[in-house]
């Protein structure tokens, strides 16, 4: 008997991956949290039925949303991640040796225990001396900061649940007040292929352009995502996404990268058609 493990996309879209192992499964305070192993995608984390990252195809929306903002503001020293239990997104930042602190906020302990465990090619970095990890909810942690911060990425889950509080517009406009008047806030902003995550990317991306005075969507192709195709949203108080992009100073790092180049970086920016028309609807 084969085990097969699905994910809805929507009532009548389904992705189904063929399971080997069901490595780690337990109720949290918060969720539900299950650790897959797959012959095509390697190791899935699932939250609520919902695939947050797989061995084979996590680079992709690790690297977009660190090195984006990263190869814009070379002052970037103090971070702050929300959500990214996981660890990818620290990984990511730690090979950076100018940042000097990252404040990882993580409501559900059991994620960053079952990660550390089952997914250390990813948390392999949540021991480095510059990060701090602190379990509470981001809304209430994020109240208490002011001006602390170059660069915010917010890696949650998508916008229901648990982590709806995360796409209003009182949530973005803590995170202006928590950045330094040249920082930038960078979110993942869903797929816009699906009607219901359409319409909720585009509630989203209205709250922060009413908060931040730059504001654009990215995009990538993630394969385990809904339709593929996947979102990032560039907010900031100072810098352009593309016009203060200093590819030289990026490429002189000499980070090895498997998805994003500076070239990529420009690219992503470039939407097709349809979706600049539904970022256009709700833009003032």
């Amino acid at each position: 008997m084969e085990l097969w493990f699905s994910e809805f996309h929507t009532p009548d879209v389904q992705h189904s991956i063929r399971v080997t192992r069901h490595l780690y499964s337990k109720r949290s305070e918060y969720q539900q949290i299950d650790i897959l192993e797959t012959p095509e995608f390697g190791r899935v984390l699932a939250l609520d039925g919902n695939v947050m990252l797989t061995e084979r195809d996590e680079f992709i929306y690790d690297e977009m949303i660190t090195h984006v903002p990263m190869a814009v503001h070379t002052g970037i020293r103090d971070v702050l991640v929300i959500g990214a239990g996981d660890g990818g997104v620290v990984r990511e930042l730690t090979r950076y040796d100018r940042v000097e602190r990252i404040d990882l906020v993580e409501m559900d302990p059991m994620v960053v225990e079952a990660c550390r465990t089952y997914l250390p090619s990813n948390a392999c970095r949540m021991d480095d001396r510059r990060v701090h990890i602190h379990f509470e909810h981001a809304l209430k942690f994020i109240r208490r900061c002011e001006a602390e911060y170059d660069l915010i990425i917010v890696d949650s889950t998508d916008p229901f649940g648990p982590s709806e509080g995360l796409f209003t517009r009182e949530f973005y406009g803590n995170c202006h007040n928590a950045l330094r008047e040249d920082g930038i806030m960078v979110n993942q902003q869903g797929s816009p292929f699906y009607a219901e995550d359409a319409k909720a990317m585009q509630r989203s991306h209205k709250n922060i352009v009413k908060t931040f005075p730059i504001s654009r969507v990215y995009q990538a192709h993630i394969p385990t995502y809904a339709a593929g195709y996947w979102l990032f949203g560039f907010a900031s108080k100072k810098y352009h996404p593309i016009d203060d992009l200093d590819a030289q100073a990026w490429s002189k790092l000499n980070l090895h990268t498997r998805y994003y180049t500076p070239r990529l970086h420009i690219g992503a920016f470039y939407l097709p058609a349809f979706l600049e028309e539904m970022l256009e609807e709700v833009e003032e």
